[in-house]
C-alpha cells in the first residue's frame, strides 16, 4: 500500500481553528459497517447508538503545556522545544527547533527558574534533555510552558482547558486524544444512567500518533512507541461485557491500539502497562473493539490508515468525501464520525 492511496482533498476553510462553544455540539457523522450507509447527526446524539450492556472506552490522558520557548546564546532565533515523553524526574525526550546547531553539553534558558541541558542526540530528530529548575518542575512548566496546539491551528486558543477531554486525569500527553473533546459531564453522566459501563485507559499521546508517514511504502513506516496502561478493572468492565453480548465503542484511535495492543486472538483483553508501537492499517484484524468514535484526520496519516483498516480504505475515502461535500469541520477542533 501506498502513502498516496490515503490522501483526499481538502479545502483548507474546512480546517476547524476553534472549538466550538459547546463540546457536544459537533456534527457527527454515522457510518454503520453493516449496510454501508450514512447518516448525519450532532454528538449529542451518540445515545441513541448505546444500549445498556455496552462499554464506553476512554483515554484518561492529559495534554500538558509542551511547548516551551527560550535562549541559546549565539542564537538569533528563540529555541522552541515540543516535550514528548519523560524519561526521569529531571529528564525528556524532546523536539528541538532549531536542532542541528544545538549540541550536547550545550544549555537552552526559558527562565530564571528553568533552563534544559541537551544530552543526547537521538533518532528522527528527537533529542534527551536535562532540566534544571528552581521549584517544583509541573508548576513551572503550567507556568511557562503552552499548550502544543498542532501546526494547522493557527488561531490562539483562549481556554486551555479546552485542548483536554473533561475526564482527562492523568499528566503526559503532547497532544490530545480528540474524539473524547466532544464530551461533556453531562452527556457521560446520560449514557451512564442508561447503564453503560464506561472504561477508561491511559495512552500517553507522543511521536507515533503525530508523526507524518514519509515512506511512500507506508510497510516501510516505523511507529514510535507510546506509553499506556490497561487496569484490571478496566480489563475486567469489557471482558465481561463481551461475554455477555455487549459492544465495546472505543473513544478514539489511542484507545484502539490500547485494546488492540492487550487483546488475544479470542478477543479478550488482559491488564498490562509497557510502550506500544502497534502500527494499524488496512488488512488488520480487530480483537477487541466493535465501535469507533473518532474526528477526521489528515490525509496520509497512520490515523486515517487505522480508520481505513477498519471501515474499509473505500469507505473511508467516500465517507470523507461525503463530510468534505456536507461542509464538516476537520481535526482536532472539529466534528466526528462513529463507525459502528
Amino acid at each position: 500500500m501506498k502513502r498516496q492511496d490515503f490522501d483526499f482533498e481538502l479545502p483548507e476553510e474546512l480546517i476547524a481553528q476553534t472549538p466550538l462553544t459547546q463540546r457536544d455540539a459537533s456534527r457527527l457523522l454515522v457510518f454503520d459497517r453493516a449496510n454501508l450507509t450514512i447518516s448525519h447527526r450532532v454528538f449529542s446524539d451518540i445515545t441513541a447508538y448505546l444500549s445498556e450492556k455496552d462499554v464506553l472506552v476512554i483515554n484518561e490522558t492529559k495534554v500538558i503545556p509542551a511547548r516551551l520557548f527560550g535562549t541559546r546564546e549565539g542564537l538569533e532565533k528563540p529555541v522552541e522545544f515540543l516535550l514528548l515523553k519523560r524519561i526521569s524526574a529531571d529528564e525528556w525526550q524532546v523536539i528541538m527547533r532549531p536542532g542541528k546547531r544545538l549540541k550536547p553539553g550545550m544549555d537552552v534558558v526559558f527562565s530564571d527558574k528553568l533552563s534544559a541541558e541537551v544530552v543526547e542526540k537521538l533518532e528522527d530528530g528527537v533529542t534527551r534533555v536535562r532540566f534544571k529548575y528552581k521549584g517544583v518542575f509541573e508548576a513551572i512548566l503550567d507556568e511557562l510552558g503552552q499548550m502544543p496546539l498542532p501546526p494547522y491551528i493557527k488561531e490562539k486558543l483562549a481556554d486551555k482547558t479546552r485542548y483536554n477531554t473533561v475526564y482527562a486525569k492523568e499528566d503526559g500527553s503532547a497532544a490530545a486524544p480528540t474524539a473524547g473533546l466532544h464530551f461533556t459531564p453531562e452527556l457521560l453522566e446520560k449514557i451512564k444512567s442508561m447503564g453503560v459501563k464506561v472504561a477508561p485507559v491511559v495512552l500517553h499521546v507522543g511521536l507515533g500518533t503525530f508523526r507524518p508517514v514519509k515512506e511512500d511504502d507506508i510497510l516501510n513506516h516505523i511507529m514510535h512507541e507510546e506509553s499506556f496502561r490497561l487496569s484490571p478493572e478496566s480489563a475486567d468492565i469489557i471482558n465481561q461485557a463481551r461475554a455477555n453480548g455487549g459492544r465495546i465503542f472505543a473513544v478514539g484511535t489511542t484507545s484502539v491500539r490500547t485494546l488492540e495492543s492487550t487483546a488475544d486472538e479470542n478477543g479478550m483483553v488482559h491488564a498490562k502497562e509497557g510502550s506500544t508501537d502497534i502500527f494499524i492499517y488496512p488488512g488488520y484484524r480487530f480483537k477487541a473493539v466493535d465501535a469507533l468514535i473518532t474526528n477526521f484526520h489528515l490525509p496520509e496519516s497512520t490515523l486515517l490508515m487505522l480508520v481505513s483498516a477498519f471501515m474499509g480504505k473505500d469507505n473511508a475515502l467516500a465517507a470523507y468525501k461525503t463530510a468534505v461535500e456536507a461542509k464538516y469541520r476537520f481535526f482536532s477542533f472539529g466534528d466526528a464520525m462513529l463507525i459502528l
